[in-house]
């Protein structure tokens, strides 16, 4: 059984940093894809970043030099978060895409993710 469970949200104020992890278990597609979404209230899902097995890299515009995502040899998914900003707030998610990579659009695309984190919240003050 797979299973996401993200840690390390909080509050925080604009300028400051905090560093999201999410613990994989159960995944063992060693071509795959893992990212990070999330919604602010009222809005869509939002992919943030995700990283695959080509060490392929792919950030949303908005957190382009602000945000880092990362992973480990243990399957820990991680998200540096600098600079914070109060658009940031909001419920973050990893994700995992099994036997496929990333791409430009596709890690944008919540549907192209077939396992989710229940989410963690991230609230950023002016």
């Amino acid at each position: 059984q797979v299973q996401l469970v993200e840690s390390g949200g909080g509050s925080v104020q604009a300028g400051g940093s905090l560093r999201l992890s999410c613990a994989i278990s159960g995944f063992t597609y060693k071509k795959n894809c893992l990212g990070w979404f999330r919604q602010a209230p009222g809005q869509a899902l939002e992919g943030v970043a995700a990283v695959d097995t080509w060490d392929d890299y792919y950030y949303a515009e908005s957190v382009e030099g602000r945000f880092t995502i990362s992973t480990d040899s243990t399957w820990n998914l991680f998200l540096q978060m600098n600079n914070l900003k109060p658009e940031d707030t909001g419920t973050y998610y990893c994700a995992a895409r099994a036997d496929n990579l990333c791409g430009r659009i596709t890690f944008t695309r919540a549907d192209q993710f077939g396992y989710w984190g229940q989410g963690i919240q991230v609230t950023v003050s002016s």
